[in-house]
C-alpha cells in the first residue's frame, strides 16, 4: 500500500505555538512502522511557518505575504532538521520536495516531481513535502496543505491518504458549541450537506480548518482515493489506519482509480472555463462524448492549449474538466462555431473538438 500522510501545524505543535519535539517523535515512529510493515509513505507537513516564528523569538505577526515568505525561508530548514534527525533514530532517510502549484499545473514539471518521488519510494527514502512557501507568488500558490496533499496523493497514485488533525474527524455540527454533536464514521460521498458541516477556518497557526479538509478528500476520492480524517494525538494513529481500523472519519473513494492521464487532468488546477450549452452538457455528461466548439456559450480566463479547464452546464455546475486543444483567445473566436469552420476562423486547426473525450473526466 502508498500511503501519503499530511500533518498540519496544530498537529506538529501539539495546540502550542512552538513545534512539539515530543509529538514529531511520535508521528515519525508512527511512519516508520508503516514502512517496517511493508507499506510505502509520502509525506506532507506544514510547520515551516511556526518554525520560522519561533527562531526569531516569536516577533508580532504582520500577517502579510512578505512576512510568511521570511518565515517559511527560515523555518523550512529548521523543520527538515528536526524530522532528518528524528527519522535517524529508525533508520529511515529522508528527502525535501518544496512544490508549487505550476508543478501541478504543468505537464512536464509534473512528471518530472512523480518522477522524483518514485525514485525516492524506489530507494526507500521517505519524501518529505511542503509547499514552496518562500518563493511562490500568491496567484501561483496551491494555497493550503491539505489541499496540496490531496494533488500529491493523485501524483503518486496513493492507495490512502491521511490527514491527522487537532479534532477527532467530521461530526454532525460543530463539538464545540453543540453537546449532541456526533462523529461521522463514514461518509460515502461529498455532498452539499457534507460541505455544509465543514465549520469555519482553523486556528491562528495554521491555514486550513475543516473546510480545506473537505475539499482534499472530494479531489483525492473523486480521483478514486479513500480519505481518512483522523485525531493527530490518538496513539499510533497512521499504523492503525493503515491496518484498517477505524478511526476518524473515512471518505470513501469514488470507484476505481483514474488512469496516470486523466488523475493528472483532476489534480491540475484549472486554468479557465468553458460555459456550455445545454445539449453539449448532456452529450458531455450522459454520453461521454467529447466537447465540440458549437457547444460553448463562452470562455472565461486566460489559458494555453493544453491547459486544463472547467466545463460549466448553464446552471453554473461544473460537470467536467479536460485538456482544452485551443487557447482561451482562440477558443473564444471559434466557441459556438461549427468545427468545420475553424481553419477558416483561426486559419488553422488542431481538430474538431475543444476539448477530446480521451483528455476530459467526467465529475
Amino acid at each position: 500500500m502508498r500511503v501519503v500522510l499530511k500533518l498540519g501545524t496544530s498537529v506538529l505543535t501539539a495546540g502550542t505555538d512552538r513545534l512539539h519535539p515530543p509529538r514529531l517523535v511520535d508521528l515519525v515512529r508512527g511512519l516508520a512502522a508503516v514502512r517496517e510493515a511493508g507499506h510505502e509513505a509520502v509525506l506532507v507537513t506544514s510547520g515551516a511557518v511556526i518554525a520560522g516564528w519561533e527562531a526569531l523569538g516569536f516577533p508580532p505577526r504582520e500577517r502579510t505575504v512578505a512576512e510568511k515568505q521570511l518565515l517559511a525561508a527560515v523555518g523550512q530548514g529548521r523543520l527538515m532538521h528536526r524530522y532528518a534527525q528524528i527519522a535517524d533514530i529508525y533508520g529511515m532517510t529522508v528527502a525535501q520536495v518544496l512544490l508549487t502549484a505550476d508543478d501541478f499545473r504543468d505537464r512536464t514539471r509534473y512528471l518530472n516531481a512523480r518522477t522524483t518521488l518514485d525514485a525516492c519510494l524506489a530507494r526507500g527514502v521517505l519524501p518529505i513535502i511542503n509547499e514552496n512557501d518562500a518563493v511562490a507568488l500568491e496567484q501561483l500558490k496551491v494555497g493550503d496543505n491539505d489541499t496540496l496533499s490531496a494533488f500529491v496523493a493523485n501524483l503518486v497514485e496513493a492507495d490512502l491518504l491521511v490527514i491527522l488533525t487537532d479534532a477527532p474527524g467530521l461530526y454532525t455540527a460543530d463539538p464545540r458549541v453543540d453537546p449532541h454533536a456526533t462523529l461521522i464514521p463514514v461518509v460515502p460521498r461529498v455532498t452539499p450537506e457534507i460541505w455544509a458541516l465543514a465549520g469555519g477556518a482553523g486556528s491562528h497557526r495554521g491555514t486550513g480548518g475543516m473546510h480545506t479538509k473537505i475539499q482534499a478528500a472530494e479531489i483525492a476520492t473523486r480521483a478514486g482515493t479513500p480519505v481518512v480524517i483522523a485525531p493527530g494525538d490518538a496513539p499510533d494513529a497512521l499504523h492503525r489506519i493503515v491496518q484498517g481500523e477505524a478511526l476518524g472519519t473515512r471518505f470513501v473513494a469514488a470507484g476505481s482509480r483514474l488512469e496516470a492521464r486523466k488523475r493528472w487532468i483532476l489534480a491540475e488546477i484549472a486554468a479557465g472555463r468553458a460555459l456550455l450549452d445545454d445539449g453539449a452538457a448532456r452529450a458531455v455528461r450522459e454520453r461521454g462524448g467529447s466537447l465540440l466548439p458549437a457547444g460553448i456559450r463562452a470562455v472565461e480566463g486566460t489559458f494555453g492549449r493544453g491547459h486544463t479547464i472547467r466545463l460549466l452546464a448553464p446552471d453554473g455546475h461544473e460537470v467536467a474538466r479536460g485538456l482544452s486543444r485551443y487557447s482561451s483567445a482562440d477558443l473564444g473566436r471559434i466557441a459556438g462555431r461549427h468545427s468545420r469552420e475553424i481553419e477558416d476562423v483561426l486559419g488553422f486547426t488542431y481538430g474538431p473538438e475543444a476539448v477530446h473525450r480521451d483528455d476530459l473526466v467526467l465529475l
